[in-house]
């Protein structure tokens, strides 16, 4: 599994916790066919744990980098799991903002549709540059 991969396993466990699951051994295992032992899945438990560890203050971001109108109840589940990890991974792993869009929407377009990449694009955007001006301040 590559880190990619690794991400996309995330997601997944993500999504199945969102919607009332544990996003335990039997669908790490079982499910998602990850081997003991794979170097890229230490990643996938490190994002996942940061998801939901950090979800409140997640939600708070993407929240409020959706246009007027839209609320996180509005978003489909799979789309706002994806958003997720996007946050996650800038605000916690300090990957590359660039890196962490460019990712989330290579996962919407596999796991959601196509339009969806642009929003992707813009709420974690917005995200990155909210960040970067409250470590200026």
């Amino acid at each position: 599994m590559d880190r990619s991969e690794a991400r996309a396993a995330a997601m997944m466990l993500i999504y199945e916790w969102e919607m009332g699951g544990d996003g335990g051994s039997d669908t790490r295992n079982g499910l998602l066919g990850i081997p003991q032992g794979d170097k890229n899945a230490q990643y996938m438990e490190d994002l996942c744990s940061c998801v939901r560890e950090h979800v409140q203050e997640i939600d708070g971001k993407i929240a409020s980098c959706l246009r007027s109108g839209w609320r996180l109840d509005r978003l489909a589940r799979v789309d706002l799991c994806i958003l997720r990890i996007g946050v996650c991974e800038i605000q916690y792993c300090k990957t590359p903002a660039a890196v962490a869009i460019n990712e989330a929407i290579e996962l919407s377009r596999k796991y959601s549709t196509e339009e969806i990449g642009a929003f992707i694009n813009g709420v974690l955007g917005s995200v990155a540059r909210s960040m970067q001006s409250t470590q200026k301040e």
